[in-house]
């Protein structure tokens, strides 16, 4: 049965950080790997897209604990969790949309986002990282860590089965019901220059999970 992507989040909430560190292949080396791949500076400002309970964070502020952080997730009980886990930090939640909310512009030194984005399609993605791309300080970059489809044939297959399933349970409002559909890692690409991005680096790679460093700007060396 498919559930909203908030409630399904909230309703595991107990466990679950553990199930994404030790059920999600290599997800106990790419949270701490996301967390390295951003800048340092106590004046650093981060946007974090689906925070959740903030795993890479946890990483994050032992590197620079006096980062400022933005977070945007759709779970109301993830949230309170952050926030409880650090009280102490400057980070500012927002419960919504990351592709409703709207986004200062020119602000962020970088943004994250960890097992968030693989719910979305094309079309979706290109308009959150075009409103994303002018959110970043010009010489601002994106870290995503995310999981994708191997091949275009799956990558049709799981957004097929969403809509069948939606159908057939009789689901047709425009509401995100949690269903993985991760698009494969070259259409991710494209999506993210398609929006303006000049720059998409491959990271790491841990099976069918990847960490890409989007650059706002070319660098001097490109």
């Amino acid at each position: 049965m498919l559930e909203k992507m908030g409630d399904f989040f909230d309703n595991r909430l107990e466990g679950y950080e553990e199930h994404q560190l030790t059920c999600i292949e290599g997800a106990q080396e790419f949270y701490p790997f996301t967390a390295d791949s951003l800048p340092l500076g106590e004046d650093v400002n981060i946007l974090d897209l689906g925070c959740g309970t903030g795993l890479e964070l946890d990483y994050y502020f032992k590197l620079n604990p006096r980062a400022k952080v933005t977070g945007i997730d759709l779970a109301p009980g993830m949230l309170a969790a952050l926030k409880e886990k650090f009280s102490d930090k400057d980070i500012t939640l927002i419960q919504g949309s990351y592709f409703d909310i709207p986004f200062s512009q020119n602000d962020y030194d970088a943004a994250v986002s960890v097992e968030s984005l693989h719910h979305f399609t094309r079309e979706q993605k290109r308009n959150l990282y075009r409103k994303l791309y002018r959110a970043l300080k010009e010489d601002g970059f994106f870290i995503l860590t995310d999981y994708f489809a191997l091949s275009e044939e799956e990558e049709i297959f799981y957004r097929q089965e969403l809509l069948r399933l939606k159908k057939q349970q009789g689901i047709a409002d425009d509401e995100f019901y949690h269903y993985d559909t991760p698009l494969t890692v070259e259409h991710e690409i494209q999506a993210l220059k398609e929006a303006g991005f000049l720059s998409v680096e491959i990271l790491g790679r841990w099976e069918n999970t990847y960490t890409l460093r989007v650059k706002k700007q070319k660098s001097k060396k490109e």
